[in-house]
């Protein structure tokens, strides 16, 4: 991809562009954006039940914790969703191992405003994300979990192409309404991925 210049618009590295999005590095100064995304009690109804989160995580962990990852190299990490047309920060899209994964079995996770909801934001980045971790960094396998309840989220998983694996219990720091059903993981391998990428490339014909 070629290089996207900095603007006004785009204060951090641009490391992904599709049709409608870019999704950049954060920057030090993007504490009010994230601290505007996690006190909406709509996006955080399925994470911490909608309850406030205090600036103070985001600034003493929540940032910290996402620029770490630059220092790492630009495979995995968290990024900004900017929507090119105005500029307007979205939300985030995480793609890497949690502690303990396999490195070449990443977990993708997005987090975005209500305002861009049902609107092919969520499936756009992810897909993204997963043809640009088997296409450049040797990936093998995708995986994302979510509640059971979470429909919307769900949607967007098997719109990037993932399949359903399991429902699980998770073990939840807070009670949130609908935990009671557990949780549910779906996954795309490099086969399926392969598989599916050939499908579109006959059908594009």
């Amino acid at each position: 991809m070629p290089d996207v210049p900095d603007g006004p618009d785009v204060p951090g590295k641009v490391v992904v562009e599709t049709e409608r999005l870019l999704l950049r590095q954060f920057t030090a100064d993007d504490g009010d954006l994230l601290f505007e995304l996690d006190n909406d009690a709509e996006v955080m109804r399925y994470n911490n039940g909608g309850l406030p989160v205090p600036r103070a995580e985001i600034d003493d962990e929540t940032l910290p914790a996402f620029l770490g990852y630059y220092e790492r190299g630009e495979a995995y990490g968290f990024w900004a969703a900017i929507e090119k047309s105005t500029g307007r920060f979205l939300g985030w899209f995480h793609f890497r191992p949690q502690p303990g994964d396999d490195p070449f079995e990443p977990e993708l996770g997005y987090r975005l405003h209500p305002f861009s909801w049902g609107q092919g934001y969520g499936t756009e980045g992810s897909r993204a994300l997963i043809d640009r971790g088997f296409l450049e960094h040797g990936v093998q396998r995708v995986h994302a979990e979510t509640m059971a309840v979470n429909i919307g989220s769900r949607r967007v998983m098997e719109k990037a192409g993932m399949r359903y694996v399991r429902t699980f219990d998770a073990e939840w720091p807070v009670r949130i309404d609908g935990d009671e059903h557990g949780d549910v993981e779906y996954a795309i391998d490099r086969a399926q991925w392969e598989a599916a990428r050939a499908t579109r490339a006959t059908r594009a014909t």
